[in-house]
């Protein structure tokens, strides 16, 4: 059966397992290793689709929980599928809902067969299951889907039983998303990786995950409440351990080291709210670090945000006081613009990533990005 996504590596770097790549699917391709800005509700808070797209991103990420609950996927699939209804005419990759249903909803009972919820929307109570989470993805339409999996919480109080359940039912459950697959031509479905910090359920994780033939596969179940140092363990454990001919999905962070740690593990793809959340409560990234503009010492400063951003804050010659004007006056400007330039930094991020891995350039990048010098911007990431 052909595969709707084509994953080409272009180079390799000699020092680490980081690669710069090319990712195809139907609707466009996308250099990697490549972050993916938040949508969760088919709208990258504030943006317009436009604005989205001049900051360097070429694949979003929309969240099939959500989506289900309100408009309802058949909704959307009668408005043509969610590339029309949201006007985004590129890639989109949906999250299965699965870390949602776990960690959003008032869950009423977990078992094998899924997870009954009671909706945030109007308490009613819903019934997710694999079949019905690839369902809503099927009717959503996008590009990569993602299947539905038992996402464990972290914390010293989850015991190794719960870990093992939550790796065993992922496997299980993956094989009925396979199963319940209605677009297998048109949407390339990954496969997730459990196992929390336990690198023996990980590495039982990934072979099992992998030893069914995907067109890619992700790390899920981390940055939910662990440290740093610890993500950072998990994911250079277990990426090595994924198909190198296939695209490999961090999900749900992060912070600029965060990134790097992954990147040079061997992780192509990455989503997180950081950009958007912050931007709409006025921190700004920066090479150096986060800026919080509604501190006082900015009220009179004139210049931009970070001196040679283009983007469209920066570029557009927007001061830092005149940003700090418009959060204290409750202006919704403020959180449009600097969330622009939220994305933008990671999306020249990962440029100067992809450059550094073809130019072994190493230590051009940590002189270029002083944030990745400082172990104290590395933090567990947030969530949709």
């Amino acid at each position: 059966m052909a595969s709707p996504l084509h994953f080409r590596i272009e180079h390799t770097d000699r020092g680490s397992h980081a690669r710069v790549g090319r990712v195809t699917t139907p609707h466009g391709s996308f250099p990697t290793p490549a972050f993916m800005p938040v949508g969760t509700r088919a709208s990258v808070k504030g943006l317009l689709p436009e604005l989205v797209r001049a900051t360097g991103s070429e694949i979003i990420l929309a969240n099939a929980y959500h989506l289900m609950l309100r408009p309802g996927s058949d909704l959307i699939a009668r408005r043509g599928g969610l590339h029309a209804f949201m006007r985004w005419h590129g890639p989109i990759l949906t999250d299965s809902g699965g870390f949602q249903a776990f960690s959003m909803a008032d869950i009423n009972r977990i078992d094998d067969d899924g997870v009954t919820f009671k909706s945030i929307i109007d308490g009613s109570m819903i019934r997710l299951t694999p079949e019905r989470s690839i369902e809503v993805q099927n009717d959503l339409g996008a590009d990569i889907i993602m299947a539905f999996d038992d996402c464990a919480p972290a914390g010293p109080d989850v015991g190794a039983a719960r870990l093992r359940t939550a790796h065993e039912r992922t496997v299980r459950w993956l094989e009925r998303c396979v199963a319940a697959h209605a677009r297998p031509t048109e949407q390339a479905l990954f496969g997730i990786v459990q196992g929390g910090i336990d690198l023996d359920l990980r590495a039982a994780s990934a072979e099992a995950v992998t030893s069914i033939d995907l067109p890619g596969y992700a790390i899920g179940g981390v940055a939910v409440g662990e440290g740093p140092a610890l993500i950072h363990r998990v994911v250079e454990f277990t990426a090595p351990r994924l198909p190198a001919d296939r695209p490999r999905y961090l999900m749900g962070v992060g912070y600029e080291r965060d990134l790097l740690v992954a990147i040079r593990s061997g992780v192509d793809l990455f989503d997180c709210v950081l950009p958007t959340r912050n931007g709409r409560n006025a921190n700004a990234f920066t090479r150096a670090g986060r800026l919080h503009l509604r501190n006082a010492r900015w009220a009179e400063e004139d210049g931009p945000i970070e001196s040679g951003c283009d983007c469209a804050a920066c570029g557009g010659g927007f001061g830092r006081g005149y940003l700090r004007h418009l959060f204290m006056a409750g202006e919704m400007l403020g959180p449009i613009l600097v969330s622009i330039h939220n994305i933008r930094h990671f999306q020249r991020l990962l440029l100067d990533i992809r450059r550094s891995i073809r130019e072994d350039a190493w230590s051009w990048l940590f002189e270029a990005w002083p944030v990745l010098q400082d172990p104290e911007q590395a933090a567990p990431s947030l969530h949709t």
